[in-house]
């Protein structure tokens, strides 16, 4: 595991595009080797300050006016992991991630907010740190073709975050995909639902990648898990994975012409190591540092072989 953080701008004004690798894998885990802690321990702490913790609602409320399709569902919450190094009989490493539950009204109050630097703890460990946010986990997709390409979008002029920007394919998790609502305090149910919600870290990237690329999910290897980039604007999780495309890039784009959530993106590239690497200036901190991870993975293995 690696944590790395790119450069602030000369200004101090945090650069969109800086990020903090919270955990990386460059090994890249199977889904077994990834197990979740769901429990209401690693939701988020109200903030001391009465009028700061107000001020959620109120942003939420004002922009409910301005925009009457806003939804505030559920999201899986961000709160650290715990690393097992592979030793003895058993040499696989194994990541437990800790999540909560927020939703998006709290996110839009706290990690969105014109002030949302005010919701942090000065603390080098994340969880301390941001544990007045909301952090919902986002995930992401390096997807490489059959012909050794890597698909990236550029998102449309018409969404809210980064318009123009390149991103790799993703969204989130969804607790509403496994019937999460609340936090459960049976001892049964909790270790049932620890299994299912992992399963849907899985389970949702297949399900983005299809939606955003347009790609049947038969094309798709069994994701995996590279890491935790943190984008430092803002502090905004995602879970990166690497996901082989049995299809050659012009395959995959013809796909894309009829995708799902084609609406969120105006295009598709695919694009070699190198030029993935000069778009990466133009990529929000959290898939900028997802680019990084995958750069460990194919380092790791390089090495290896």
């Amino acid at each position: 595991m690696a944590n790395e953080e790119e450069e602030e701008e000369a200004s101090g004004c945090i650069s969109p595009s800086s990020f903090t690798l919270l955990v990386s894998c460059p090994s890249a885990l199977s889904p077994s080797q990834v197990s979740v802690a769901f429990c209401d321990t690693y939701d988020r702490i109200p903030h001391p300050d009465i009028i700061l913790e107000n001020s959620i609602s109120q942003i939420w409320e004002q922009r409910a006016q301005n925009n009457k399709s806003l939804f505030n569902g559920k999201k899986f919450r961000y709160g650290g992991y715990t690393l097992h190094n592979g030793s003895g009989s058993d040499p696989e490493h194994h990541l437990c991630i800790h999540l909560g539950l927020t939703d998006y009204r709290t996110f839009v109050g706290t990690n969105l907010s014109p002030v949302w630097e005010r919701f942090l703890v000065p603390s080098e460990d994340d969880p301390v740190l941001c544990q007045h946010t909301s952090s919902p986990l986002g995930n992401g997709a390096v997807v490489e073709t059959l012909d050794k390409k890597i698909l990236v979008l550029q998102r449309s002029n018409n969404v809210g975050e980064f318009p123009g920007h390149f991103v790799f394919p993703g969204g989130h998790p969804e607790p509403q995909e496994i019937g999460i609502t609340s936090h459960q305090h049976d001892k049964e149910l909790t270790e049932s639902t620890n299994s299912d919600v992992s399963r849907e870290m899985f389970d949702s990237i297949i399900r983005e990648v299809v939606e955003e690329i347009g790609v049947p999910p038969s094309s798709l290897s069994f994701p995996a898990f590279i890491g935790i980039s943190r984008r430092n604007l803002n502090v905004r999780p995602a879970a990166f994975f690497f996901i082989k495309c049995s299809l050659d890039s012009k395959d995959v784009q013809q796909f894309y012409s009829s995708a799902q959530d084609g609406y969120e993106s105006t295009q598709l590239y695919a694009v070699s190591m190198v030029d993935l690497e000069n778009m990466t200036s133009k990529m929000p901190g959290c898939h900028r540092g997802g680019f990084a991870l995958y750069k460990l993975m194919v380092d790791t293995k390089k090495s290896v072989t």
